[in-house]
Formats: structure tokens, sequence, C-alpha cells
């Protein structure tokens, strides 16, 4: 059975609980990483400046404490397998829905994809 290696589990402790209860049972079904939680005013402005990021500081979900967005990808990574995203996002929605958990998948929007973006709604 997969599990979450150190940085995973450290930047999921950063995330609000719901998302915490929604990927530990995500990691479960399906092997992935958790890349960011929050992030710091800093690491907001990088990702703003190099294009990962729509928003400036502090308009972003992982700005707030406790952040209510991650990133989260299949693991082993590989950017180019887009096929292994949909797979991920399909058991996000599917433990989301059990758990009755609210979130939203980067990877259904259209004007601004993001693959590895969940972020509670609203």
């Amino acid at each position: 059975m997969p599990k979450f290696g150190k940085r995973s589990k450290k930047e999921l402790a950063t995330a609000h609980p719901d998302l915490q209860r929604l990927f530990n049972a995500v990691i479960e079904r399906i092997d992935c990483a958790v890349i960011c939680g929050h992030r710091g005013h800093a690491d907001q402005d990088k990702a703003f400046a190099e294009g990962k990021s729509k928003l400036e500081w502090p308009n972003s979900k992982h700005n707030k404490v406790p952040a209510l967005a991650v990133d989260v990808v299949p693991f082993p990574i590989d950017w180019n397998d887009l096929a292994r995203f949909d797979a991920l996002a399909a058991v996000v929605k599917a433990e989301a829905k059990r758990l009755n958990i609210k979130v939203e998948c980067g990877i259904d929007w259209k004007k601004f994809p993001d693959a590895p973006h969940y972020q509670m709604p609203g």
C-alpha cells in the first residue's frame, strides 16, 4: 500500500483538516505526493513570477493558514503523463464524495488548467 514520505506529510500538515483527511484516504488508493501545502510570501511571489500561479500574495488559497489548497502529483512524478493526473483526480473526486468533502480540481479548469492543484471551494 502506498504511503506518504516525509515531505508529503510535512506539506499536508499545513493544509485544512478536511484536505488532510481527504488525501490521507487518497494515498490508500493511489500513489501520490503532496508537493505544496501552505505557501509563504516569497514562495507565492516566485510561483506568480514563474507563471505557476495567477494570483499574487496573499490571494492564493495556498497562502491561508491552514492552507485551503494543496498541489498533489501522481508518484513517481512524470509531468507529461496527463493520463496519470486524470486518474489521480478521479480518485480524489471519488474519495471526496465518499467523505462528503467539497473539493475543486485544477485539472478541470478551462482558462488555467492546473493538474496538481486541489482546493476547497468558496
